[in-house]
């Protein structure tokens, strides 16, 4: 009875009621795991996750129940203790799953943690379980994109729009899919949802869907529009100024290039295990990501956190007051000078730890905006390796300024503005040579466009550059069946081709400004 009541309490979001009942039943038994289970749930209902986390820990301890270790791990990711949420996800997955919530639970963690091929099963049992439900079958959908399987990824998402067909994500998801053809594309299907008013969320997105496919079937001038607008709507929803972003460049840059005798000593961790692969987004870095996880001895281990978050966690005893939320922060990177080297290695590779599946000696980390951190890497890893990608400027500018990335995320802001982006390549350009002038040629710095027109020789290259011997398995990256769980995964499997180079040329007056803008700053376009 007591459980009936706290359950129906949490689901009609009378929390008081439901942490009452929840008491009441760990009061007449201490050994039974579900009053702490609902406990746990009506605290992390109210937002108090930490307060949330050791309830559900005493409830998975008394019985290991499929449900309990789900939220469990749910928890512990937003908490960002990932190696516990696998752990807890996994043996979830392998007590015997009762309902759909949890399938799907046990799917969205592991799709967090980058195991998107492990996040089929059970996101496919939540479908099975419970057909009707959109946000299952988007979850399922999205996992067979990443891990390649393009129709069945087609066939959810066209079930999604059957039952609504103003689902903005679905919309989205279909476009980047595949490319379109003339003779192939959904462009009356999104006129006709974004002309029947949708939701303001869903509208954004359908946008973006409009523009992407307008372009790949040639119609630069209405793709433009419909990007334009959307990326309008989302910068005044940010609230993005370039200023937030050119302070955290001028931190790094007096951090590392103003008084480097003032950071700490030390030797730093020795592991060979790491390969980065940094640069600005879409600039070919899951290109190189998936040319190096074909080489028998590096496993892809994704995009991760671990460096940013490594720094953010040892820099925290330096600050001075409380800390922001934001991973990356002025103060942040100022604090971070003290962070003594080898402390960093360590707590970043258990933190990449997690993310590794295989026994490959080395992996590939694949955050673009761990440019950032070279100096923190380099320092810390001193025997990674870096490898950081060029592309032309205004192709840059071009494709950052096109894609929709994840409006949480700390990193990409300035792309919704193509004068923002502009300001933020030559930024980013100024960095890379500041890391070069401190560590000479221990950034390899790869061209895009040098990668397809010469695969073999840059290939070369880049696998001496990270210490690896020659494997021509590397040349085939496109038969390489590892998720990919970016806006490239589409052009990732195919072969090398030269699509991708001077895309920009399409939208030239568009890119005016900050073609001249980028010229007074010395860059050359």
């Amino acid at each position: 009875m007591l459980e009936r009541q706290a359950r129906a309490a949490l689901a009609q979001g009378d929390l008081s009621q439901a942490a009452a009942a929840a008491q009441q039943l760990v009061a007449a038994d201490p050994l039974r795991a579900e009053g702490y289970f609902l406990l746990g749930m009506a605290a992390a209902e109210a937002g108090h996750v930490a307060k949330a986390i050791p309830l559900l820990e005493a409830a998975a301890a008394r019985g290991g129940q499929a449900e309990h270790l789900a939220q469990l791990a749910r928890l512990l990711v937003l908490v960002r203790r990932e190696g516990e949420a696998g752990a807890a996800a996994r043996g979830a997955m392998a007590a015997g799953p009762g309902d759909p919530l949890t399938f799907d639970t046990i799917g969205c963690v592991l799709a967090r943690l980058g195991d998107h091929a492990g996040s089929l099963a059970p996101f496919s049992a939540a479908v099975d379980g419970e057909p009707e439900n959109l946000d299952y079958r988007y979850n399922l959908a999205a996992a067979c994109g990443f891990t390649g399987k393009v129709e069945a990824a087609r066939g959810h998402y066209e079930a999604i729009l059957a039952r609504d067909p103003g689902h903005g994500r679905a919309h989205y998801a279909l476009a980047i899919l595949s490319r379109q053809s003339v003779q192939s594309h959904h462009v009356p299907r999104l006129e006709a949802a974004l002309a029947s008013v949708p939701r303001p969320e869903d509208a954004l997105r359908i946008r973006y869907a409009l523009s992407r496919e307008l372009e790949d079937i040639g119609e630069s001038a209405a793709s433009l529009a419909h990007l334009s607008a959307a990326n309008a709507a989302q910068k005044r929803a940010l609230r993005y100024d370039f200023a937030q972003d050119a302070a955290i460049f001028d931190a790094i840059e007096a951090l590392f290039g103003g008084k480097p005798a003032e950071l700490a000593r030390g030797a730093g961790d020795g592991s060979e295990a790491p390969i980065f692969v940094v640069g600005m987004p879409r600039t070919g870095t899951t290109l190189v990501d998936r040319i190096l996880s074909s080489h028998p001895a590096v496993e892809a281990a994704g995009e991760l956190q671990a460096m940013p978050l490594a720094v953010k966690q040892l820099a925290l005893p330096h600050l001075p007051g409380a800390p922001s939320r934001q991973v990356i922060d002025p103060e942040t990177v100022a604090a971070s000078g003290r962070i003594e080297p080898a402390a960093l290695g360590a707590a970043y590779l258990a933190r990449a730890k997690v993310h590794r599946i295989g026994e490959k000696p080395r992996f590939t980390d694949k955050l673009p905006a761990n440019f950032l951190y070279i100096g923190h890497i380099l320092r810390a890893l001193p025997e990674a390796r870096v490898v950081c990608l060029r592309r032309h400027p205004l192709d840059t500018a071009w494709s950052n300024f096109k894609n929709l990335f994840a409006s949480q995320s700390a990193y990409y802001a300035y792309s919704y503005d193509l004068m923002d982006t502009a300001r933020y390549y030559a930024r980013f350009d100024r960095l890379l040579a500041l890391w070069e002038e401190i560590w000479p040629g221990r950034v390899l710095q790869l061209s895009y466009e040098a990668l397809v027109t010469d695969q073999e020789g840059e290939t070369r290259r880049l696998l001496e550059h990270c210490g690896l011997d020659w494997d021509a398995a590397c040349l085939s990256f496109h038969e390489n069946r590892s998720a990919v769980a970016t806006p490239s995964a589409a052009q990732v499997r195919r072969p090398m081709n030269r699509d991708g180079m001077g895309k920009w040329r399409a939208y030239e007056a568009a890119l005016a400004p900050a073609r001249d803008w980028l010229r007074t700053q010395g860059i050359e376009v």
